[in-house]
This record gives structure tokens, C-alpha cells and sequence, in this order.
């Protein structure tokens, strides 16, 4: 599970990522405002540490950027402001939840793992872009309202793309949706996965960036 961390402090930011790493999450690390937009334009996060004062684009001004896409990916504020109208303005800009340093470490941890719950929480059951529609808790896929028959790694494939719609999801990130840690990856198991939904519900549905991923674009 892949969290961001928006923090322009070398020694609390590296300090903060050890510790969620040691947590088992998977970290990314921005220091300016620019980097972190760049970062959630590209990336898909699970929940997003965000501080205020970031340099180049303000912390609010990035949460706002988010949503504006409306990404729903969960966000935390983290920062030294402490004021209830600081608190008040975080919250209106989109933000989760608010936590003011210095924080403790097993409080953050635990609104991390219970924000990260009720977004998996708010995944509904159907999804569906581009007349294509899935359910997850039938396990069918259908496009223009017809039943279209898929493989088991194709339907986690395409689930893990509705999921994140809009963003690219990276090689590694839909292998982690098809394989446990014991289970050995096969080399070209996405490309084929991806070029049986590509044959099956039309080529145009999920596009390829060099170095990005994939992705199946929102609809406009």
C-alpha cells in the first residue's frame, strides 16, 4: 500500500517515511508543493501526509489541486499550525483529518490505517466507465449493456484500473492486485491481460504511458 508524504523538513520527513515504512506501507516523499502535485498527477496513493508550508505551491493550494480532480484519495494535514481558523480552512479545502506536530506517532498511524479503511469502505461494488461496467461482488464485466467473458487475471486487472480511474497505475502496482508475496510473477502476465481487455472492450479503453503505467482516462 503506497502513501505520499508532502514535507519540505529533510530530517522529519525522512524520519516520518522510516517509520511508515517500517509499518509496511510503501512511501513517497515530496518536498515542494510542485513535486507533490506531480506526484499525485502521476502515482496512485492509498492516502496522502500533507503539510502546509510547503515551498513553490502552498500545502492547501496542492490539497485543493486534488481535489479539483476530484480524487477522493483520502489526505491528512500534518503541520505546526495550530489555530482553530488554520484547522477550519484545512478541512474546507478537502482535507480528512487534521494533525498538528509534534504529533505522536501510534496516534498518526492509527488515523492513517482508519482513513485508509473507510475509503476502501466508500469502493463501490459496481463501477463503470466508457459503457463498460463491472461488478465487483458478481464478477461480471459487461460493455454496451452485454455480458463479455474474461479471465480471472483480466477482471482483477480491470478492477484495479476502475478503481483508480483517472490515474495511471504503475506494472508493479497491478502485479501486486494479481499475485500475493509468495507467488511468482510472470513476466508478460499484464501486457496480456491488458491486450485481452483491449481485444475484448476496445483498444481505446485503457491507455499506456512510457514510464507511467496504465490508466483508464475519466470520463469527460
Amino acid at each position: 500500500m503506497r502513501l505520499l508524504i508532502a514535507e519540505d523538513d529533510p530530517m522529519l520527513g525522512a524520519g516520518l517515511r522510516r517509520a511508515l515504512q517500517r509499518a509496511g506501507y510503501t512511501v513517497d516523499l515530496a518536498a515542494t508543493g510542485e513535486d507533490a502535485i506531480t506526484a499525485m498527477r502521476t502515482q496512485s496513493y492509498a492516502l496522502i501526509l500533507m503539510d502546509i508550508g510547503l515551498p513553490t505551491v502552498s500545502g492547501l493550494e496542492a490539497l485543493k489541486a486534488v481535489r479539483g480532480r476530484r480524487d477522493p484519495t483520502p489526505v491528512i494535514i500534518v503541520t505546526a499550525r495550530d489555530r482553530p481558523e488554520q484547522k477550519v480552512e484545512g478541512l474546507d479545502a478537502g482535507a480528512d483529518d487534521y494533525v498538528v506536530k509534534p504529533f505522536d506517532l501510534d496516534e498518526l498511524l492509527a488515523r492513517i490505517r482508519a482513513h485508509i479503511r473507510r475509503g476502501e469502505q466508500r469502493t463501490s461494488d459496481a463501477m463503470s466507465a466508457h459503457g463498460v461496467s463491472l461488478d465487483l461482488a458478481a464478477r461480471i464485466v459487461t460493455s454496451g449493456g452485454d455480458p463479455v467473458s474474461v479471465t480471472a487475471k483480466e477482471f482483477k486487472v480491470l478492477a484495479a484500473l476502475m478503481r483508480r480511474m483517472g490515474q495511471f497505475v504503475s506494472k508493479e502496482e497491478l502485479e501486486g492486485a494479481l499475485y500475493d508475496d509468495t507467488a511468482e510473477v510472470e513476466s508478460n502476465t499484464i501486457e496480456t491481460a491488458v491486450y485481452g481487455l483491449r481485444r475484448k472492450l476496445g483498444s481505446g479503453l485503457i491507455v499506456t504511458a512510457r514510464g507511467l503505467g496504465y490508466t483508464i482516462p475519466k470520463e469527460p
